[in-house]
């Protein structure tokens, strides 16, 4: 029993081990497909598989950062890429910064013709083609019109799908044209390639309302676009553009565990290094806004992560430990009193039957029968097997037991001294038969 005890208790430990450091998978929803930003949480995905992390990712490919934002809010998955300026869910908080997008807008220049447009106001009643089907794209040029003193219904917009940007744009010839994404993204940099044309570069328009939409919008922030940035040679854009970025983040359900989000938070950022190589727009991947009053405030497991606050498992759960250990002590001795109160008839008779052995030891020093002598000792055999029975059950204690020995023991040294009394007495004396032969042996 005790080797079992000990197996078992093996088996507990272990399998409380197994389940508190299992792997654990966490989906994602990202999206959209073949999109960068697929690229970039599969390649996640695959150096926390091949680290052996305590986290895994699980991609969910959906069409956009929108979609994205739904299957957080409605809880079908766990984490998700998400774009600032989108409805973002409240039960989410956020986790990381994947990058920052900023806005590009160009018109394409004529041979040998002066531009047309040289501003952002200059753009009422043209149409501007954005490149991506995301609505949020054409939610934010209009914000950029609107604040620019251009009313956002007297333009028209086409959108064009980021897959083989380039033919489309080169079939179409529009006014003036929309990006948004990194300063790496290749598709901005395709998409402003494929309006150009040999000898004509395009001219780039500066946001000059960059600063005034970022105090007033929250997911908005103003920017800079260094010259060259989407092609050295010629360069492109030729001068340093203002501008207004938008935020890429990672973000969390609420309800998911802040030990969870802290974890993949810390295997997040040491996993950068490991995929710079093949995405370099990783090593943008930041700690998010911890105060209280950002924005898009942070997960509270990511914000212990980024303060260095994060609570160890004894620190979490030492409350609970020690109550568990209360509530074991309570019910021990509520098992303890419950079981001398079911077993108190049984330790009284047991009581009674030493009081009766004893009663025995001081009849037996005075009987002159053989046959009385072997009757007490018959019974005092019944009684040394119910007290032994008493004990195994736990009704009696270890002292108690020692007690009845000692009494069982003179008991017997009793009746063997009255036997052998009688038996050395004359015949004539004896008040009952004399003791037969195997009495006697």
């Amino acid at each position: 029993m005790v080797i079992a005890a000990i197996l078992a208790l093996f088996a507990v430990a272990g399998g409380i081990t197994y389940y508190m450091l299992r792997p654990v998978t966490l989906h994602i929803a990202v999206g959209p497909p073949n999109s960068d930003d697929v690229k970039v949480v599969q390649a996640l995905s695959q150096a926390f598989s091949r680290d052996r992390a305590a986290i895994r990712l699980r991609p969910v490919i959906t069409e956009g950062a929108a979609e994205s934002a739904a299957d957080l809010a409605q809880g079908k998955i766990d984490l998700a890429i998400v774009r600032g300026d989108v409805d973002l869910p409240k039960n989410a908080g956020m986790v990381a910064y994947l990058r920052k997008n900023f806005v590009v807008i160009w018109v394409p220049n004529d041979a040998g013709k002066k531009p047309k447009i040289t501003s952002i106001k200059q753009l009422a009643g043209k149409t501007i083609g954005v490149v991506g089907r995301t609505k949020a794209n054409v939610n934010l040029l209009h914000v950029i019109l609107d604040q620019s003193g251009v009313a956002p219904d007297s333009v028209t917009v086409s959108q064009f799908p980021t897959a083989g940007i380039s033919e489309a744009l080169r079939a179409t010839k529009l006014d003036a044209y929309m990006a948004v994404g990194p300063l790496n993204s290749r598709i901005t940099a395709e998409a402003i390639a494929a309006t150009s044309r040999p000898g004509i570069e395009p001219r780039f328009l500066s946001l000059e309302t960059a600063e005034a939409i970022a105090q007033k919008y929250a997911p908005y922030d103003s920017g800079e676009i260094p010259a060259g940035t989407f092609n050295t040679s010629p360069p492109r854009p030729n001068a340093t553009l203002s501008t207004i970025t938008v935020g890429h983040y990672f973000a969390a359900r609420r309800s998911l565990s802040d030990t969870k989000v802290a974890t993949f938070a810390r295997q997040l950022f040491g996993a950068r290094q490991a995929i710079l190589n093949e995405f370099p727009q990783s090593a943008k991947i930041e700690t998010p806004d911890t105060d209280k009053d950002a924005a898009i405030p942070a997960h509270p497991g990511a914000a212990a992560f980024v303060d260095g606050e994060e609570r160890s498992f004894l620190d979490k759960y030492s409350d609970y430990i020690w109550g568990i250990i209360m509530l074991l002590s309570v019910a021990g001795s509520l098992g303890a009193w419950f079981s001398g109160h079911i077993h108190r008839d049984e330790r009284v008779t047991n009581s009674g039957l030493r009081e009766r052995l004893l009663e025995m030891l001081t009849a037996a020093r005075t009987s002159d029968s053989i046959e009385e002598l072997d009757a007490m000792q018959a019974e005092a055999d019944v009684i040394m097997r119910d007290t032994l029975h008493c004990f195994e059950d736990g009704i009696i204690e270890e002292g108690s037991l020692t007690a009845f020995s000692i009494a069982l023991e003179q008991f017997h040294n009793a009746v063997a001294d009255r036997k052998m009394f009688l038996i050395n007495l004359p015949e004539k004396t004896w008040t009952g038969r004399p003791p037969s032969p195997a009495q006697v042996a």
